[in-house]
């Protein structure tokens, strides 16, 4: 395929997009979402999170997600990008641009982790597990599922990271979690931070999510823009659908659960993007929301993990539903491929292999990365003390809000 200025301009843009969804719009997100005294904290994992993602994507997990040449666990391992070069194409862009933009998901994905473990990992093994987590685990699931690995050609549909992003960072925020186990802390100290800050997270999260859902084409065409369309759709149907599940449960509507709607349907319209139309948008957007209202505020409490942030409930249990979705709602006049609902039941066989695969190993290899992310750090597991004292002040010498 010979290049295309056009494609290359719409790439450029959505890698930015993509990017923006990181150190702002997650951070924001979960600053507003977390204690007072941890908002600071929240907001650096994210930022940490971004450094060490694109540095190890860029020392060797591009090749070990993408490479050529490798088996059919990882790609050939190749250091700073030095088998790629100027003019190399990855279809009608540049190969350099399809690195970064495939970087800015590598961040995304273990920032979403955070949520998870605020106020109970130290920043130091933060930093390294989210190093050695890129590597390990989420560069082999991309080559399996993206790349030329084992499941690549089951015929799974996962247009833009419900797998290798959602529920892989869903499922480690679970495991995370339990591990590290739950904090102690008064009802004042559990309050959000700002609601107004979480809902300018969420604006940039949505607004990012444009370039991840539809850039994820590859190019400027009719298959991006059915993405941007549906992206949208469902977005406004799963604030909706949260805030009914809401007002049903208790008569009451949260301007906090009307952005983490928004959120969940953003995760179950993702791997549906590219073969959904609007009519399945529709109704993926209101089931997500609907579903992540519940992991958070029925399935959490049920089972008492501490999942601070709900990053299982909004992304891993939304990313599975999504999935799912994908293999009942997918049009073939959309992109060739068809669901159960438009002939083709045999569509949720891949679709469960691949969520199965993603889970177990995510599962295993996120608990191995932190414990070796513990052990060189000298423990990974911030003490009741410094929760109580507060995270921001104790650990970083800096404060969001003035207590005096």
């Amino acid at each position: 395929m010979d290049f295309n200025a056009a494609d290359t301009a719409w790439i450029l843009v959505a890698t930015a997009l993509v990017f923006l969804m990181t150190p702002a719009g997650l951070s924001f997100f979960y600053g507003g979402l977390s204690n007072r005294r941890s908002v600071i904290n929240t907001v650096g994992m994210s930022y940490a999170a971004m450094c060490m993602a694109t540095l190890a994507w860029i020392v060797v997990g591009y090749s070990l997600a993408f490479g050529e040449g490798g088996g059919e666990i990882v790609g050939k391992a190749q250091f700073l990008l030095s088998n790629i070069g100027l003019n190399d194409l990855e279809g009608s862009i540049p190969k350099m641009l399809f690195v970064a933009f495939q970087g800015v998901f590598a961040a995304i994905a273990v920032a979403i982790i955070s949520g998870s473990v605020i106020e109970r990992i130290k920043f130091g093994t933060w930093l390294l597990f989210s190093f050695l987590w890129v590597i390990l685990v989420y560069c082999p699931l991309v080559y399996w599922i993206w790349g030329n690995g084992f499941l690549s050609g089951s015929g799974e549909l996962d247009f833009a990271g419900g797998t290798v992003i959602h529920v892989n960072a869903g499922i480690a925020g679970l495991v995370m979690a339990m591990v590290l186990g739950r904090r102690s802390f008064s009802k004042k100290m559990a309050k959000a931070s700002s609601v107004k800050l979480t809902v300018l997270g969420a604006a940039l999260l949505w607004f990012g999510w444009f370039g991840f859902n539809a850039g994820s084409q590859l190019a400027a065409d009719a298959i991006a823009a059915n993405a941007f369309m549906v992206t949208n759709t469902a977005a406004c149907m799963g604030g909706l659908g949260w805030l009914l599940a809401e007002w049903i449960s208790t008569k009451k509507i949260t301007i906090l659960g009307l952005t983490a709607g928004v959120v969940s349907a953003l995760v179950g319209i993702t791997p549906a993007s590219g073969y959904v139309d609007v009519a399945g948008a529709l109704l993926i957007g209101l089931s997500s929301g609907i579903i992540g209202y519940y992991g958070v505020n029925r399935i959490k409490p049920f089972f008492g993990y501490d999942d601070s942030l709900d990053a299982f409930g909004i992304h891993g249990l939304v990313g599975i539903w999504g999935m799912l979705a994908t293999g009942l709602f997918a049009n073939p006049e959309i992109n060739g491929a068809a669901g159960l609902f438009y002939g083709n039941a045999y569509q949720l066989v891949p679709q469960l292999i691949s969520l199965a695969v993603t889970i177990a190993f995510s599962s295993v290899a996120t608990l191995i990365v932190y414990f070796i992310s513990s052990l060189l750090t000298g423990g990974g597991k911030i003490d009741h003390l410094t929760r109580m004292r507060g995270v921001d002040s104790v650990l970083h010498d800096e404060e969001a809000f003035d207590f005096d």
